[in-house]
């Protein structure tokens, strides 16, 4: 029997089953389409992203394809100086096309021995008490103990499920596409400088070999939302907006994207749960929809390892929806936030200009960066150390970094007093004893995820948490 069954192949589903796959499952990912998508929805990668690849020793073939940005103006698009001293290794946004970190993701996946079957489309399944049956579309039937649902915001495995999906529809729609254009640069510059003055859902940006990218409000909202946009209708909107249509030609692809927003009711029924878009859609305003499905699959890959090898402590598993759900609410609310301050209305404009103003405090602005990166985000673990339930940052440690100690995607005890043990967990967590200078608690107790799940010193306190995360001890 198929471990876990991940029916969608883009970045959430591949990095799913990497982490997986670091725990020995048998991860089959199931994508419809027989290539990868060629379109270019998000351009990169948050802080909290970057983190998780350096903390999987992914890091540097994503720096070999990608150019370091400042993290300033991603809040609605007002730009202000990246805050000083960010609590973090990696402060930058790392510019790099979806269709790149969907092929690193992938090779990831092939690498550490994930299965990968394209042109596989999922139209049926059922589940009983010992695992789930999936139906293909030509015929097959799979049989696996668990099956992820990442394959996005039309998700068959939601719809099969009758997950609620609550939100609001899609009222603006905005067209997005790669073409070449005839204008001078200096012509293109000038009429986008001026008009993204008041709109600021467009742009014409260069790419290479005389390609730009271009984005631009549609008319109204497509009836059929799965149908890609002419190169006709982008003319007639360049023309509407900004007064010319560049001369925009030979398109490589064109698409369209709706601000609808919705949640799902509950990630997890039974042995199939959702992840990524599937769970959630909001606007694409900060940047955050690939990085939100990355970090779900982050936070659900080991949860779902332990419960299939057998030593997940109760509860483990729905602690993925307790967590994650509450993120993708606040993303929800802020991209909400953002698209109401991106309006041409009079009253959402003069808000926008009081927004900036706060903005210019640096408390305001570092925690708009912090929660668009998704660097903020802590989990409920209960009273204790400010640490708590916080993702750790990178540090030095005399033997090197902290990161490098978490490619495995095992939990971690790093031990700064020499004293500690976690014996009975040996299996489940590395105990390294270690220094830094950046860390001034004791001891910290790391999830495989990275974030603390225990601060101190007293050995007793730490036997009493280890169960809470890692289950019970060794025999």
């Amino acid at each position: 029997m198929i471990d876990v069954i991940v029916a969608g192949g883009g970045p959430t589903g591949m990095m799913l089953a990497a982490e997986l796959r670091l725990h020995g499952l048998h991860a089959l990912v199931l994508e419809k389409e027989e290539e990868p998508a060629a379109f270019v929805r998000s351009l990169g990668l948050h802080v909290r992203s970057t983190e998780v690849m350096d903390q999987r020793g992914l890091l540097e073939r994503f720096l070999a394809h990608g150019k370091q940005y400042p993290v300033g103006g991603f809040f609605a698009g007002i730009a202000k100086p990246p805050p000083e001293r960010l609590d973090t290794a990696h402060p930058y946004v790392l510019g790099i096309p979806q269709t790149v970190t969907d092929r690193l993701l992938a090779e990831r996946a092939a690498e550490v021995g994930a299965e990968i079957r394209r042109g596989r489309e999922l139209v049926g399944l059922s589940q009983d008490e010992h695992g789930v049956s999936a139906d293909l579309a030509d015929g097959t039937r799979l049989r696996s103990r668990y099956l992820v649902g990442c394959d996005g915001g039309r998700s068959t495995v939601r719809k099969l499920l009758g997950v609620g999906f609550p939100g609001e529809p899609s009222t603006v729609e905005t067209l997005l596409g790669e073409m070449e254009v005839t204008a001078p640069p200096e012509t293109v510059a000038a009429v986008v400088a001026e008009v993204r003055k008041t709109q600021l859902r467009f742009g014409v940006g260069p790419l290479e070999d005389g390609v730009h990218r271009v984005v631009v409000p549609a008319e109204g909202v497509a009836e059929d939302r799965s149908a890609p946009p002419t190169l006709d209708e982008f003319k007639q909107q360049l023309r509407v907006v900004a007064g010319t249509d560049f001369g925009v030609h030979s398109p490589r692809w064109l698409s369209r994207f709706g601000d609808a927003t919705r949640l799902a009711e509950r990630y997890r029924t039974g042995r199939v749960l959702l992840a990524g878009d599937a769970a959630h859609i909001h606007p694409p305003t900060g940047g955050q929809g690939l990085n939100l499905g990355i970090q779900d699959a982050f936070n659900l890959g080991w949860k779902l390892a332990a419960e299939v090898d057998g030593w997940a402590p109760e509860g483990l598993l729905d602690s993925y929806h307790a967590e994650r759900h509450p993120v993708a609410a606040d993303v929800l609310d802020n991209t909400r936030a953002q698209m109401q301050l991106m309006s041409t209305e009079p009253g959402p404009r003069a808000v926008r200009r009081l927004v900036s103003e706060l903005m210019d405090f640096d408390e305001v602005n570092r925690y708009l960066i912090e929660k668009i990166t998704a660097i903020a985000v802590r989990y409920d673990f209960g009273e204790g150390h400010d640490l708590l339930g916080r993702r750790m940052r990178d540090v030095e440690l005399k033997g090197g970094r902290l990161y490098e100690l978490m490619h495995g995607g095992r939990g971690l005890l790093l031990d700064q007093t020499g004293r500690l043990s976690a014996a009975g967990w040996a299996d489940r967590v590395d105990h390294v004893v270690d220094v830094s200078e950046e860390l001034d608690v004791p001891a910290v107790l790391l999830r495989p995820d990275g974030h603390v799940a225990w601060a101190g010193e007293d050995q007793r306190e730490l036997v009493e948490r280890l169960p809470t995360w890692f289950g019970a001890a060794a025999g």
